[in-house]
């Protein structure tokens, strides 16, 4: 590295003046000399400390002389000063005196200050509830296919989960909120917990065991009409490490007679310990009612978490692709269930004058643009159908969905694409939401 002070100074511009005679070289070589310390200005001399300590006084007008008159010599100002003599009395503590005159304007100031805050002030309204008001989270989880979502739907009494006889239809947390008068019950419904073959189904079980941490109660789902399997064994010893309490419900109870409905109820009272054990049929609506009872007493005191009337907190965006979704996995062969992800690309409304050229179909109908995401290029022939009617179909019933849940009617506009093994690749997964 060159030394700085090596280097050659640059030549000056034309218009930048130079000492006659002398070049660059020249003036760079020469010591600067330094001129010598001429005497002090005439009756200059450094103040005293004892004059530094006592200093001028902050609460007088440092452009006021001791004499409290101003250039002019007018000292009409100085007849608002209660000693006329310009500086501001002080009491004991240091602190002005202040006139009748100035404590006025200072309540009058006051009182508009006031005024204005009164108008700028926003009137927050708590609503009122029970001294004894309970409200917590309950989090669903059962391996796929054992009637979550179904159960969801049944208790929060509308539909904010898709549902489908196809295993691991929800990938991602879904909130549903039950208001009693005297308690809220936040339902948490999750994935399925399964062994995972995919990133995605690593990602997804690491969902539901993060949400099983910040939860006051679990609910986990075991169907009545199938086996206790190695499934539900690595829930139930995944849950034995949990202080959580744990409610066993036995899903699906409509699916089987009263025998073999008492012999899985005994079945699962083996498996492991719980806090309760309740039988539901979410399609027949049976013991809903005992089991939000039974969840009840597990939430905490607290006020309401979600506002009166609110059910889900579900993004518009991810609701309707989950409708599209939903739609698409009716009449499928198994292996595409897994392969297949929805996402809304965009939602245009005809009434916003930017979205004039992108508008398609007639009566002002809100645009919504949906793609369908496959792994391979066989499966993306699955979802379109011959000539198209497969993909047709799907548009259909998802556009019933998507207008009652949007309240107006909507031109979908559907696009199958391939992303070739999207469920193990850490970019695509990111691309997708997971």
């Amino acid at each position: 590295m060159t030394d700085t002070a090596d280097q050659t100074a640059p030549a000056a511009r034309d218009d930048q003046p130079q000492a006659p005679g002398e070049t660059p070289e020249e003036l760079l070589a020469e010591p600067l000399e330094m001129p010598a310390p001429g005497p002090a200005p005439v009756g200059f001399r450094f103040p005293t400390d004892a004059e530094l300590m006592d200093g001028p006084n902050p609460l007088t007008d440092p452009d006021d002389e001791e004499g409290g008159e101003d250039e002019s010599g007018d000292d009409s100002d100085g007849a608002d000063d209660s000693d006329g003599s310009g500086a501001i009395r002080l009491d004991a503590d240091g602190f002005p005196i202040l006139d009748e005159d100035d404590d006025a304007d200072e309540s009058a100031d006051a009182a508009d200050t006031a005024d204005s805050a009164d108008s700028a002030r926003v009137e927050i309204v708590v609503p009122d509830f029970p001294e004894d008001f309970r409200a917590g989270f309950a989090c669903i989880v059962g391996r796929p296919n054992a009637g979550k979502s179904t159960l969801t739907n049944a208790m929060v009494g509308a539909k904010i989960a898709i549902t489908s006889g196809r295993p691991q239809t929800t990938r991602h947390n879904v909130r549903g909120v039950i208001h009693k008068e005297n308690a809220q019950i936040v339902l948490v419904d999750t994935p399925g917990l399964h062994r995972p073959r995919t990133l995605l189904g690593k990602r997804l079980n690491d969902l539901v065991r993060e949400t099983l941490t910040d939860v006051d109660v679990v609910v986990f789902c075991i169907p009545a009409n199938e086996k206790i399997g190695p499934g539900d064994r690595f829930i139930t010893r995944d849950l034995a490490e949990l202080r959580t309490p744990v409610v066993a419900v036995v899903t699906k109870a409509d699916t089987v007679t009263r025998e073999a409905l008492a012999a899985q109820l005994l079945a699962v009272s083996e498996l492991g310990e719980w806090a309760d054990i309740v039988p539901v049929s979410a399609q027949r609506n049976e013991q809903i009612d005992v089991l939000e009872e039974v969840l009840f007493k597990y939430m905490p005191l607290s006020p309401p978490l979600y506002p009166t009337g609110e059910i889900t907190d579900e993004p518009q965006q991810v609701m309707i692709a989950e409708l599209v979704r939903e739609a698409a996995l009716e009449g499928v062969r198994d292996e595409l269930p897994h392969s297949l992800a929805v996402v809304v690309d965009e939602i245009a409304d005809p009434d916003d004058e930017r979205e004039v050229g992108h508008i398609k179909g007639a009566g002002g109908r809100l645009q919504v643009r949906v793609s369908l995401v496959v792994e391979r290029d066989s499966q993306k022939a699955i979802i379109i159908g011959k000539g198209g009617r497969r993909l047709k179909e799907v548009g259909v019933t998802a556009r019933k969905g998507i207008e009652k849940l949007l309240g107006r009617k909507v031109y979908l506009d559907l696009h199958v694409r391939t992303a070739k093994d999207w469920q193990s690749d850490p970019k695509a997964l990111a691309r997708l939401g997971f």
